[in-house]
């Protein structure tokens, strides 16, 4: 048995697909990023940067890892599936992987910051951060144009950057113009794991419709932990 400390976003529903995809058991421990849960000792103790997603493998001696992308990289190893074993094959789906952790990921949640959170619009940094994400985006439609999917076959390299794509609206980025991501996304979309995956837990918001006031909601919450929530820490030391 796996338990899954996480939330509705992104980073955490890679790890809620992968999960399902390959049929693992895991209990799924929901925190509350609003009220600083992941600050708590008792996660610091399973990930120190407090941050989700996490993961403790109860059947491996109580094994914790964080950082989505090693945590995926985990369970793909632990069960054989979603990574090839022979190391040409393993590097490809890696190296999409790390193009979602290093850039798919970091652009996007910046946009996300300047363009839907910050109070203050500061259109150079909207600018920069929306253009590096449509930048990458278009690297991920000429190689899916060529591709099925990103490393051979469906991986945690898809899933991966799968979950930070499909947001595309909500970083104020438009696909209209790259049928190849289009395509990829629906198919993946279309997937019951995948479905089930996006579940659990669900998103306070469709990222990909307009809903005024459940906008203004989500948004405003998500302001509070840019702008205090992520820098604050707990009054005492984490229990190992």
């Amino acid at each position: 048995m796996i338990d899954l400390y996480t939330a509705a976003t992104p980073n955490g529903h890679k790890v809620s697909i992968a999960l399902e995809e390959l049929a693992l058991p895991y209990t799924l421990k929901v925190l509350d990023l609003s009220k600083n849960e992941q600050k708590q000792p008792d996660f610091l103790a399973i990930n120190p940067n407090g941050r989700i997603p996490a993961i403790v493998d109860r059947a491996a001696g109580d094994f914790a890892v964080f950082e989505s992308g090693a945590i995926l990289m985990y369970l793909a190893e632990k069960t054989g599936q979603l990574m090839p074993a022979d190391p040409q094959g393993r590097s490809r789906v890696v190296q999409w992987l790390m193009f979602q952790m290093g850039g798919v990921g970091p652009m996007m949640g910046q946009a996300n910051v300047f363009y839907r959170y910050f109070p203050e619009k500061i259109q150079p940094a909207i600018d920069r951060y929306q253009g590096e994400s449509k930048r990458l985006l278009r690297v991920l439609d000429g190689h899916l144009q060529q591709h099925e999917y990103l490393a051979g076959d469906y991986s945690i390299a898809d899933i991966a950057n799968w979950a930070w794509v499909r947001t595309h609206r909500w970083s104020g980025v438009a696909i209209d113009d790259l049928p190849h991501v289009q395509r990829w996304l629906d198919a993946i979309r279309a997937r019951p794991a995948v479905q089930r995956g996006i579940q659990a837990p669900p998103s306070e918001i469709n990222f990909n419709k307009d809903s005024p006031e459940q906008t203004k909601q989500f948004t405003d919450k998500a302001r509070t932990m840019v702008e205090m929530g992520q820098s604050q820490q707990p009054t005492s030391k984490p229990s190992l």
